[in-house]
């Protein structure tokens, strides 16, 4: 059970344009990348063991590929491909509450309140069927959009981008924040879409510095989320979890 409090708290809420909204995201990621850093490690463990149980090897593959100059390898046809898809789509949906849990902290950040490392795991007890459904459908929505040469990604997913904060702070239904967060992307398609855009190429900017890099940069998409939420809802009310 959670509540919210409905005092006025301290906290800063950035204007309803890309750049400020990016940069209110910085701020916030500052103090909770440490927590954000843990949270790629648990995943990139489970992400390790899930390769090695299959024997799906996707590094050798991409060397090989770039040796022989030759790109058209199907993948499907690739030992172990198949199991290892599947079982990184569960482990997607298993800890995408994790994403929330790191919304969660960017907020406690944001509003001066002490931060604590079980925050990170709110989301397996605040709304967690509803997290796992919406990671479900937007996963689904993204796959979908992302297979279209991959450009029509980047067109739909800043209609997602709401959606855990939604479901948080709102304690909404799956469906609900998927409503929500689409009808007022729409109307403010725009500034969602360069939001999502550079909040993406920040995110996978540690690419560059090879494995560390990711797993630096990775986790900022949450604090775009966080401040986009922020911008054209409101600063969130604090919610206060009854252990």
């Amino acid at each position: 059970m959670s509540e919210f409090n409905e005092f006025d708290q301290q906290g800063s809420v950035p204007e309803r344009s890309t750049g400020s909204i990016i940069s209110h995201a910085f701020e916030m990621y500052k103090g909770v990348f440490l927590y954000a850093i843990i949270a790629m490690i648990v995943y990139l463990i489970f992400g390790f063991v899930i390769q090695t149980v299959t024997g799906f090897n996707s590094a050798a593959i991409m060397k090989d590929m770039r040796e022989s100059g030759d790109y058209s390898y199907n993948y499907w046809n690739a030992p172990g491909f198949p199991l290892y898809i599947t079982l990184s789509g569960l482990l997607g949906l298993l800890l995408s509450p994790l994403y929330v849990g790191l919304i969660y902290m960017i907020n406690k950040y944001n509003t001066k309140n002490p931060i604590e490392f079980s925050d990170l795991f709110i989301g397996y007890r605040q709304n967690f069927v509803n997290i796992l459904i919406y990671a479900l459908l937007s996963g689904i929505i993204s796959a979908v959009a992302f297979s279209l040469c991959v450009f029509p990604g980047f067109f739909v997913y800043p209609f997602l981008l709401l959606g855990y904060p939604i479901l948080l702070f709102e304690n909404a239904s799956a469906t609900d924040a998927l409503g929500k967060s689409f009808n007022i992307v729409k109307e403010n398609y725009g500034t969602f879409l360069g939001v999502t855009i550079l909040g993406f190429l920040i995110s996978m900017a540690g690419v560059v510095l090879c494995f560390i890099g990711v797993i630096l940069t990775a986790p900022f998409i949450m604090a775009v989320m966080y401040s986009a939420y922020c911008a054209y809802l409101g600063k969130p009310r604090q919610i206060l979890f009854n252990k």
